[in-house]
């Protein structure tokens, strides 16, 4: 029988690839830029973006997350800083992945926020919902920066008008 974690690893991999790329092209000097006053600096969701892989060890190692433990991102000062930060984080997060047994996977794993209950799913869906989709979720985010920037988009899941041309 085939290991979930074997299932995921390429798609980790392809993806963390993805989003590197989208991260090499943050301006250092936009860091402090922001699309809207509601919105994100490009710092903030930067450093958020490459923090969320920093997750995965602790889903796979922990029964729970609470929130209200945890502390804050420190924002990034360059781009350099973000794909150290990144870098980091990818490969404990792939080894952490790599070593997650089936039952660990289909473990339930739980959130909280301040003792109060969030949500409780097996670890493999937390790591789809909570990492997968929330790192690409927040790269498409960084896509929309990049272009009002209008800083080269770099191609996710096929050609952009900046690489391969439509």
């Amino acid at each position: 029988m085939m290991r979930i974690a074997d299932t995921l690893l390429p798609e980790w991999d392809r993806e963390t690839a993805v989003t590197r790329r989208a991260v090499e092209r943050v301006p250092d000097d936009k860091l402090d830029w922001r699309p809207h006053p509601k919105s994100f600096t490009l710092r903030q969701l930067a450093t958020h973006l490459v923090a969320v892989p920093s997750w995965m060890p602790s889903i796979i190692g922990q029964e729970f997350i609470d929130l209200g433990d945890q502390p804050a991102s420190t924002p990034a000062e360059s781009r350099n800083e973000l794909l150290g930060r990144f870098d980091g984080h990818v490969a404990a997060a792939r080894q952490a992945l790599a070593g997650a047994d089936n039952a660990t996977m289909l473990a339930p794993w739980t959130l909280k926020n301040a003792g109060a209950e969030l949500f409780t799913m097996p670890r493999a869906g937390v790591l789809r919902a909570f990492i997968f989709s929330h790192m690409i979720h927040h790269r498409a985010q960084l896509g929309v920066y990049l272009r009002l920037l209008d800083v080269p988009v770099p191609s996710m899941y096929g050609n952009t008008a900046d690489e391969g041309g439509f």
